[in-house]
């Protein structure tokens, strides 16, 4: 009897998987459910396709697909990231590309390490963000129309070497540390930027305060859905940074940039902020606001109607008042709150464990307060995908 050789290949391998699936699945299974299988059927598979792509297999939350090259891979990936930022999903993907040679089995199935490096890649990439190899961008440079951030060598989990990696920086979604090309197009609709308010509080424990203000601002300007607004995280690059307002724009190909202030004492909040034109330099509107903590999420919807009504005069009130959403009954659980999200971004082992005891400090003061909740269960999800969790079973 003759030995069967083993088939080998080398191959572009494209990993994917939703972001806090199984917090999400608890909150809303159905729907969450439902999405998943809409995004497959109208944004992956198409994607696929049209880059000769071919699926390996899928999960409950993600999917596998390998391509004859880097590049189509790269392109894919984007493409998928960004068909999902642009419709409004309520699942964010997290992508890992990686480049190497598989195993072939009987049945199509694809084994290795390159397929375990690009499974690796995805789960320490960013949310709504994509990671790929060193061997990867090695190919691919000077041939995308993309920019691309060193993130240096990572340790993946179970596997036994270092790997450089690189963050992918596509489309107005993402900011860019290495642009190949110029600067991305402006958008077809009105596209702003919220820059990391300037703490005036004098107390550098304030500085969560002064981001969450940030992040609710964002997010409510992102209700819009005329109005094309930065993801936070790409805002955040240029954080105690002095910037250059048309440099701004131009890195984040965006038309107006807020800026601003946040000044928390004695009861009271007080905000000032500015919208500048970032192609002309000029100064839109400028304002302060003033409020009682009590009235904090007032003094949001204030500064949020006012930007939204200086780039669009004739806003429509209706439109304004369906950019609402529930609101915290207690005011201390959202203090918790934004203390936990800042604990939350750099995804540190000792920062997801205090996000998670502030979040549930929130949950104890308003058992209804369900972002809390969602933060807590995405902290789990990622104590496990990035191997911090002692017993995973248990997280």
């Amino acid at each position: 009897m003759t030995e069967q050789r083993v088939q080998r290949r080398l191959a572009a391998i494209l990993a994917a998987d939703v972001v806090g699936y199984s917090a999400l699945m608890q909150r809303a299974e159905e729907a969450t459910y439902a999405e998943f299988e809409r995004l497959k059927c109208e944004v992956i598979e198409p994607g696929l396709s049209r880059h000769d792509g071919r699926l390996i297999k899928t999960t409950g939350d993600g999917a596998l697909a390998e391509f004859a090259s880097p590049s189509a891979a790269v392109r894919c990936a984007v493409e998928i990231q960004e068909g999902i930022a642009s419709g409004h999903s309520s699942l964010k993907l997290r992508i890992g590309v990686n480049l190497g040679e598989v195993i072939v089995g009987a049945d199509g199935d694809l084994f290795g390490d390159g397929i375990n490096i690009a499974v690796r890649l995805e789960g320490v990439a960013d949310p709504g963000g994509i990671l790929i190899s060193e061997k990867v961008y090695s190919e691919v440079k000077g041939k995308l129309d993309v920019g691309f951030e060193d993130r240096g060598e990572q340790q993946l989990k179970n596997i036994s070497k270092s790997v450089r990696t690189y963050a992918v920086c596509a489309g107005a979604h993402h900011a860019p540390t290495e642009r190949l090309g110029s600067a991305p197009p402006l958008p077809d609709r009105p596209s702003i930027a919220v820059l990391p308010f300037e703490n005036m509080s004098g107390d550098p424990e304030q500085e969560y305060f002064a981001d969450g203000m940030v992040e609710e601002i964002t997010t409510a300007l992102s209700r819009f859905k005329w109005l094309f607004v930065i993801a936070r995280n790409s805002s955040f690059t240029f954080k105690n940074k002095a910037v250059d307002i048309k440099e701004v724009g131009r890195k984040l190909g965006v038309r107006y940039v807020l800026e601003g202030s946040v000044r928390k004492a004695s009861g009271k909040v007080r905000i000032a902020g500015q919208l500048i034109d970032a192609v002309t330099g000029a100064h839109i509107w400028a304002d302060r606001f003033e409020r009682d903590l009590t009235d904090i999420f007032a003094l949001q919807d204030d500064v949020t109607v006012a930007v939204v009504s200086a780039i669009e005069p004739k806003l429509l009130q209706t439109e304004i008042a369906e950019a609402a959403r529930r609101r915290p009954e207690n005011l201390t659980a959202y203090d918790f709150y934004l203390r936990a999200m800042q604990q939350w971004y750099p995804t540190t082992r000792e920062g997801l464990a205090e996000a998670i005891r502030l979040a549930r400090r929130a949950l104890e003061l308003d058992p209804r307060f369900g972002v809390a909740a969602a933060l807590a269960g995405a902290c789990h999800t990622l104590n496990v995908g990035l191997g911090y969790a002692s017993d995973p079973q248990f997280e």
